[in-house]
């Protein structure tokens, strides 16, 4: 069934609660015909790392705000759940929920490990935006999918805002990003949902050899994939890369010529 605005697909996001890129980014990337509705994932904890456990913990309920809508896909819109559970119940949290919802559910930790393989990738960099445990966690987690880490890039966490992550810029994101450019990369990955990151990678799709990708990128390229039962293919994501369809429209957003 199909309803006004998704023609060709609809996508369920489920995004943290303060989160203020998810949505921006994907309705920008979202081809016209594809739409998203999205649910807000929540925990009272203050601490970053308890607020992921929490996510996954709760993911049922979560997912059940969606009721009876009619979606094609759901895409978990957080790569720090992959990092606290690991690939192995990350897998099976994957298989579980597809099979229940008979829809596929897509994480970000995965959706980038398809774009890596999709592209061949073996060494990546990483310019992350977490405190360095979750750092670590990811760095543990990009291992365990066999990928070797050629550069890390820590960013600086701002204080004294509402969220150290969320009030970041594409310009914080895109200085991290050239920091790797010496280094023997066959992709560069910008972490976290909460980053912006497409205005980093329409300025950057390549630095030196190396294609960048962000994991909201690679979420929402996994997600449109996913709602129009497209198999991951290079060709495609190369010009999603590039920005081929949605580059005009952040330009537009962004009220840049």
């Amino acid at each position: 069934m199909r309803v006004e605005y998704a023609s060709r697909g609809l996508i369920g996001i489920l995004t943290p609660q303060a989160n203020t890129t998810v949505e921006p980014e994907m309705a920008i990337m979202l081809p016209p015909g594809v739409a998203m509705i999205a649910a807000r994932m929540f925990s009272p904890h203050a601490e970053l790392e308890r607020r992921l456990v929490d996510y996954v913990e709760h993911l049922d309920d979560t997912i059940a705000h969606f009721a009876n809508a009619p979606l094609d896909t759901i895409g978990l819109a957080t790569t720090g759940t992959s990092y606290m559970i690991g690939a192995a119940r990350e897998a099976e949290l994957v298989a579980r929920i597809s099979q229940r919802r008979g829809a596929p559910f897509v994480t970000t930790g995965l959706s980038v490990v398809t774009a890596l393989r999709t592209l061949g990738a073996k060494t990546i960099g990483l310019v992350s935006p977490y405190p360095a445990s979750l750092t670590e966690k990811a760095c543990a987690y990009w291992r365990e999918q066999s990928f070797a880490i050629g550069g890390l890039v820590q960013l600086g966490l701002k204080t004294g805002t509402f969220h150290a992550i969320y009030t970041m810029s594409a310009s914080e994101s895109e200085a991290g990003l050239l920091q790797l450019a010496d280094k023997a990369l066959d992709a560069i990955v910008l972490l976290g949902t909460g980053m912006p990151t497409l205005g980093s990678i329409l300025r950057h799709p390549r630095v030196g050899n190396a294609v960048v990708l962000s994991s909201m990128l690679c979420l929402g390229w996994a997600t449109i994939d996913a709602a129009l039962r497209r198999p991951p293919d290079r060709d495609t994501l190369t010009r999603f890369v590039r920005g081929a369809e949605w580059g005009a429209r952040l330009r537009a957003h962004m009220g840049v010529a």
